[in-house]
């Protein structure tokens, strides 16, 4: 498909005999990775379409669906109104006004310009295609909106995605390149582990080939490329291999940024019943701990940047460029795990309640803190990856 330097889509006009779904308003989806807290949300399907992952909480019992290429545009027609409003607003952007104008808004666009005003108030400088897995549209249709959007937000820096693995794999290289061409600056994939044991025994519905091939191709376009990695979705069975066949995938893929996800299961996800059955025994925070380290020291020959940027995950100071801070991100381990466990305990509690974020802030003031906590709450090393499950519930 050739590409237009100076493209710019005609204007959306919504009508009930173009489309079989009626436009029911503007909408957005339930997630967005950490790193796209700031970036305006475009819903371009709803769901997943694969949705068997045992791990995951988010869209079960959800049907998934295209969103019609109209509905897509003209949510962005939307956006692009409240904007212009915003920017050309004389009074400035008040309470006041928010209030005033927010009251005489249709329904059906109300999250519009609750979206607009929190994008415009950030710098509108990112966005975020939902769902789960964009790149499942017709490449030819999201040119189509990649075009738009850069034609109504010329400023805008980066445009970003999920994908699954699978779905890159039957990507034509020259539409991935086209796709690139168009504005997509980078794309966020859920590896989660690159043993072939575990992403079967997860329904994970990728390889390790297949993860490999969708990492070099999107590679290949010129793409940002984040994988996403999950310590201790082996469980005690797979722990080691889980982190040492990831490495070997991702040493294969040198992608741009790491992200670490730490694995917790909720009780409304099939991991929950396989731990409960006893055919899956959960890792303790030590476990995951010399899972990750494993898993560090087994990246090589990679720039990648390692991010541990989620609440889930004990060590949120794991950050840095491979493989000049390698050293340091394994030291911070090695330092955990040299502690004595009333301190690791200590840690762990810090962490989950807030008190502390890196093992550093354990002074003899938030240890007194922490202490009390351990007191009252009855949390002692010998309860503590019971307790430390129960208290991660609160984010998952």
């Amino acid at each position: 498909m050739a590409i237009k330097k100076n493209y710019t889509f005609y204007k959306v006009i919504i009508m009930k005999s173009q489309i079989n779904e009626i436009y029911q308003g503007f909408e957005q989806g339930p997630i967005r990775p950490p790193s796209e807290a700031n970036s305006l949300l475009i819903r371009l399907t709803r769901n997943c379409p694969w949705n068997h992952c045992a791990f995951c909480p988010v869209y079960k019992n959800q049907k998934f669906s295209l969103r019609p290429l109209e509905h897509i545009l003209f949510d962005i027609d939307i956006i692009n109104k409240y904007i212009k409003e915003l920017i050309n607003s004389s009074d400035g952007i008040s309470q006041d006004f928010i209030d005033k104008r927010a009251y005489n808004i249709d329904d059906k666009e109300k999250s519009a310009f609750y979206a607009a005003l929190n994008w415009y108030s950030n710098g509108m400088e990112s966005i975020f295609l939902q769902d789960a897995n964009s790149l499942i549209v017709k490449p030819e249709n999201l040119i189509k909106i990649l075009f738009y959007i850069k034609d109504l937000f010329p400023e805008t820096k980066r445009i970003t995605s999920y994908a699954r693995s699978h779905t890159i794999t039957k990507i034509k290289d020259s539409d991935l390149q086209n796709i690139k061409k168009a504005g997509l600056n980078r794309i966020h994939i859920g590896l989660e582990s690159g043993s072939d044991e575990v992403l079967k025994m997860v329904k994970k519905g990728s390889t390790k080939a297949d993860h490999i091939k969708a990492g070099i191709k999107v590679k290949n376009a010129e793409i940002e490329l984040s994988e996403y990695v999950m310590p201790g979705l082996g469980g005690q069975k797979y722990s080691e291999i889980n982190a040492t066949e990831t490495a070997d995938a991702l040493n294969q893929i040198n992608p741009d940024f790491i992200r670490i996800r730490t694995l917790a299961i909720p009780s409304n996800v099939p991991l929950w019943k396989m731990k409960s059955n006893g055919d899956f025994i959960e890792c303790s925070d030590l476990m995951k701990t010399k899972e990750l380290l494993i898993f560090i020291k087994s990246l090589s020959g990679i720039q990648s940047r390692i991010v541990s940027d989620h609440i889930l995950n004990l060590f949120e100071d794991i950050d840095g460029i491979l493989p000049d801070d390698k050293e340091k991100m394994v030291n911070k381990l090695n330092n955990f795990l040299n502690m004595d466990p009333q301190q690791q305990l200590y840690f762990q509690v810090g962490k989950r309640f807030g008190i502390v974020r890196r093992l550093d802030q354990i002074n003899s003031e938030k240890a007194y803190i922490i202490e009390n906590i351990c007191k009252k709450m009855n949390i002692n090393t010998e309860n503590a990856d019971y307790a430390i499950n129960e208290i991660m519930q609160r984010f998952i």
